[in-house]
């Protein structure tokens, strides 16, 4: 997993790329009207129902447009929403509060929306040992907010990316000629190059189970579009020596059977790539 600093510096990025795209030369809306000492209030207002998620992120995207800018928060990330609440209200420079709005807003519904449909599914498995896990089917740039997001609705986070985490699926073990094959050129690797990295392989059969439990130093084993039945047999054979982790075309109608298999994680695309964003608005408070 990636460290502290180093998330940090991805949602500063965030940030940064989106006003610079937002904003560009100007928001020539609000300086053709509003002068530029005029001093402001507005509130975030909640038009949804579901997990609050962003508030914290909303904070750090106003400090950017404007140090200056105060924000009082009545309800915290994590906050199950209802239509009428009122999460927070900001108060500064109202031309500088407009030029934050729109970033705000897109991003506070969007990890709102992943924030639910993750809570969702840790309610579905409740009373298992399953955790459900995100992946990296993000859209590209604001991985680091969807995953966040995914933290807030009480998911864990899979690996951030390429680089901070081995997971050798089909196409790795195919193209290096096999499972074995695979495990090992990848443990020489790391030795090589001195890194620490825990490595993931992936199963697409109870065969290569087999296979994968006879090479040492393997951290967990993804059981990838698995029956019910193989799932169970796959859990028993692993029996400890390593995580499992089912995925593949899990839905909400299916993952608590996965979960009642045994299984460690269940990992799910759906959390980021398939929600529909919470309703919410920055109104003026006159």
């Amino acid at each position: 997993m990636i460290s502290q600093e180093q998330f940090n510096k991805e949602l500063h990025l965030i940030i940064e790329n989106a006003i610079r795209e937002d904003v560009g030369d100007g928001d020539h809306s609000s300086l053709a009207c509003i002068p530029a000492d005029a001093m402001g209030k507005a509130k975030l207002l909640v038009k949804d129902e579901g997990i609050l998620a962003g508030v914290a992120f909303a904070k750090m995207v106003f400090h950017y447009v404007d140090p200056e800018m105060q924000v009082e928060v009545l309800m915290e990330d994590g906050t199950p929403v209802k239509y009428g609440d009122i999460a927070f209200y900001v108060t500064g420079k109202s031309q500088s509060i407009l030029k934050a709005e729109r970033v705000v807003l897109n991003c506070m519904q969007r990890m709102s929306a992943i924030a639910t449909k993750t809570k969702y599914f840790v309610d579905l498995v409740k009373g298992t040992k399953a955790k459900i896990l995100d992946t990296r089917k993000t859209t590209p740039g604001i991985r680091a907010i969807e995953k966040w997001a995914v933290k807030i609705g009480g998911g864990e986070n899979h690996r951030f990316a390429l680089y901070d985490m081995i997971m050798l699926k089909d196409n790795h073990i195919d193209f290096a000629g096999g499972i074995t094959q695979a495990i090992q050129k990848t443990q020489s690797y790391l030795k090589e190059k001195n890194k620490d990295l825990k490595i993931v392989v992936e199963a697409r059969n109870l065969q290569e189970i087999e296979e994968i439990l006879q090479n040492d130093g393997v951290y967990q084993i993804l059981i990838d579009n698995f029956n019910y039945e193989d799932t169970k047999k796959a859990v028993a054979m692993i029996n400890g020596k390593c995580f499992a982790e089912s995925s593949g075309n899990i839905n909400e109608k299916t993952i608590r059977n996965y979960a009642e298999c045994g299984v460690d994680f269940i990992s799910s695309g759906a959390l980021t790539h398939s929600v529909y964003n919470m309703d919410l608005s920055l109104k003026a408070v006159l």
